[in-house]
Order: structure tokens, then sequence, then C-alpha cells
């Protein structure tokens, strides 16, 4: 099977610093993996660099072919993207916000079908962002915005969605909602990677990359002890991961325990 994203020997450097260091990877179709490790270890400077919106050295590959061979509206077809803070015309609606996750499905100064709106609609409403439709950007919160520029990944419909820090701002409701609208793009075949502070969300992904000082220390299931080993040890031993009525849960770990 051809992995959806891959890398050979991939390098980063950023102001005269290796920000990421010789990292080979292979993302599987129709997989979700969610990128962890402490701060500063390149987390996202790797779904950056996979999603081609940074120079690098070494190979970036999308479905077997080296990014660099693609259009940009091939790319655009191929991935979706959310990135961290992102910011947009404020005075923009909700509804045209997220018809922009549209343009690559229409023709060179072409109107939106009505394909087009109904993919939004679902979007929106799945991201439960449908009564703002008509509401400006600069109206809603950080959180509801957050959900708007989901709605506008979500309505791409490429069959790879890189998300970094999808959970920025949302409440613990709408954290839930944003794990069930990923295990939905995953059961329709999307490959997900995600970037996660939140290491108990993180482990609801089918696979973890753990990642510290720029290289990948670990790459396997969520399920895998081996991976919960490697989580606990890049920050430092001072959470536990521990089962509790048949999921993940991790806990801080104090003096003693």
């Amino acid at each position: 099977m051809t992995a959806a994203l891959q890398t050979v020997q991939l390098q980063v450097q950023l102001g005269g610093y290796s920000v990421l260091r010789g990292i080979d990877l292979q993302i599987q179709p129709g997989r979700w993996t969610c990128v962890v490790g402490p701060n500063g270890a390149g987390k996202s400077t790797l779904l950056k660099a996979l999603a081609g919106l940074l120079p690098h050295s070494g190979q970036v590959l999308w479905q077997g072919q080296p990014l660099g061979t693609l259009s940009g509206r091939e790319r655009a077809l191929q991935l979706s993207w959310l990135g961290q803070g992102e910011s947009t015309t404020l005075d923009l609606r909700v509804w045209d916000v997220v018809m922009l996750g549209r343009l690559p499905h229409q023709g060179w100064l072409g109107s939106p079908t009505e394909r087009d709106a109904k993919m939004v609609e679902a979007a929106l409403k799945a991201t439960q962002a449908w009564v703002w439709r008509e509401r400006t950007l600069g109206e809603l919160s950080g959180g509801e915005r957050q959900r708007v520029l989901l709605a506008r990944a979500m309505a791409g419909n490429a069959p790879v969605m890189l998300m970094d820090e999808p959970l920025a701002n949302l409440d613990p409701p709408h954290q839930v909602d944003w794990l069930e609208q990923v295990h939905c793009l995953r059961a329709q075949g999307t490959t997900v990677v995600s970037v996660l502070h939140e290491i108990g969300m993180a482990l609801h992904a089918d696979e973890v990359l753990v990642m510290d000082q720029g290289q990948v220390i670990h790459h396997g299931a969520c399920s895998d002890l081996a991976s919960h080993a490697a989580i606990e040890a890049v920050f430092g031993h001072r959470i536990r991961i521990h089962a509790l009525n048949g999921q993940w849960v991790v806990l801080p770990c104090t003096a003693g325990s």
C-alpha cells in the first residue's frame, strides 16, 4: 500500500538552527495519526513541512509523488490544512470563509456550484457553525472561529487533512465534537494527521508519533504500551498513562507515585 505521506531524511533549518533532523516517516492512508511531544520538539514544523509550507532538504512524498512535482491546484485537491492560530479577514461572512475550502474544485473564475454549496452546508452543520453562516468572522469568539476554520478545511473534502492544534480555544464539549468529526473523517477514508497537546485526546488516534528535539522517537499504535512508555519518557516521566473504563487517561506523576 502506497503511503499517504512519506518523508525520506527530511530536514528543516530555521534561522540557522536545525529544527528537524533526518526524519524518515510513513503514514498509511485512512488512518488518524497524532503527533505529540514537549514544546520545541518540532511538531508544528513537521506538519508544515508535510504540507509543503516550509523549505526543506530530503524528500516529502504525497501518495508516492514528490511534493515538488505537484501543481498548486493538485496540492489543494489532495490536502486540507488547518494551521495553528490562523487568521483571515474578519469582515468575511462565515459562509464565504468556508466556501474558500471549495476553491480548488472550481474552474478558473468559476462560480460555486450546487455541490459546493452542499459541501459547505454539511461542513458548517458538522461543526455546529451553521447558525452563524450569515455572521462575520469578527463577530465570533476564538472558539467559534476555530470551528468555522475547521469547517473550511472539511469542505475541501481532500483525502488528507493536516491539523495543527485544532483544539485551541475549544471548550471540552466541542473538543468531544471534534473527536467525533475526526472519527467520521477516518471512516470515510480520510487520512488525518494532527498535532495535539492534549495527550488524552491524542490517544484516541490510531497511531501516535512521539517527537523530541527535532526527531521522531517513536511511531506506533496508541494502544501499544511501548507508545505509552515513549510519551512518558519525552515528558520526563512527569505523567503516567493508565487504563480506565476502556480508555487511556493521562495523570500527573507526583513524587512517590
